[in-house]
């Protein structure tokens, strides 16, 4: 871990100290600089759950990643300047499917900030939040146009939120994932890690996706899709445009708009997603 280079790909400095300002600074300029994406399925290679070769590639060849690569360099990063974290599993709920997926579905961090607990995660797609949510209450966290919750059933913690124009007293609150805080290591999402991969019924997949957090937006490019997001602001809604991109164009839209370069040539990938057979 060469925590400079990690800081000069984020567009970030050393922080004076591990605190909640440096948290929030880091978490949201890695989302501004890190794609989320699961390019290297479909370009004839295979993700592994080892650190350095996850540095090699975010930090050194500028790409991106999926939670498990996201989230598991930005805890080495995190640790490294100081701050007190630990892995958690998490279980997404399918926007598709509408089902959970099976346990180490997902991997999110915990913060522990002075007694406080805050909820970190730069390895999700569009519904993500880009400043740590507290787990010490459970009442609604305004972030611009959205709003999240945690709210706790038992041993239980669902992040919800309030979608982009769905805000209010009596705005309907949708899960996003569910989670434990029970301690976990990298190694322990190693099998759902080659799920994700292999199965018809994971979104990575059947689906080539590479999306980023831009200032006031998100871009997105699904299979031959490319999605450009623009926030709501005062006197101006939500608003969603999609471009069909030729096979020819993906390449130049990869490394134009998200700075990737794939060492082999992509197959862009839109399937149907299959339901689990297993309701979790």
């Amino acid at each position: 871990m060469d925590v400079q280079k990690y800081l000069n790909r984020i567009g970030s400095t050393v922080p004076a100290e591990p605190d909640l300002d440096a948290l929030r600074s880091v978490h949201t300029l890695h989302l501004l600089s890190v794609p989320f994406e699961d390019l290297t399925v479909h370009s004839g290679g295979r993700v592994e759950l080892d650190l350095p070769l996850i540095y090699e590639k975010i930090v050194t060849r500028h790409r991106g990643g999926f939670c498990y690569e996201n989230n598991g360099l930005f805890y080495w990063l995190l640790s490294s300047l100081g701050f007190q974290v630990t892995m958690l599993s998490a279980q997404v709920k399918g926007l598709i499917t509408g089902y959970y997926g099976p346990p180490f579905d997902h991997l999110v961090l915990l913060v522990t900030l002075q007694g406080r607990r805050w909820l970190c995660d730069v390895g999700f797609g569009a519904a993500g939040f880009s400043v740590p949510i507290s787990l010490e209450t459970s009442g609604p966290q305004a972030e611009g146009h959205r709003v999240y919750r945690i709210r706790k059933q038992g041993d239980l913690h669902f992040l919800e939120w309030q979608g982009e124009e769905n805000r209010g007293a009596d705005g309907v609150w949708k899960e996003i994932y569910k989670f434990t805080l029970d301690p976990r290591r990298l190694e322990d999402f190693t099998d759902m890690c080659q799920y994700h991969q292999s199965s018809p019924c994971s979104i990575f997949f059947c689906k080539s996706i590479c999306t980023i957090l831009k200032p006031g937006g998100r871009l997105t490019c699904m299979g031959h899709r490319l999605i450009s997001t623009t926030f709501p602001t005062e006197g101006k809604g939500f608003e969603t445009t999609t471009r069909e991109l030729q096979d020819e164009e993906i390449a130049f839209i990869l490394a134009q708009e998200f700075g990737i370069v794939l060492n082999s040539p992509l197959t862009p990938k839109d399937d149907t997603i299959t339901p689990p057979r297993v309701m979790y």
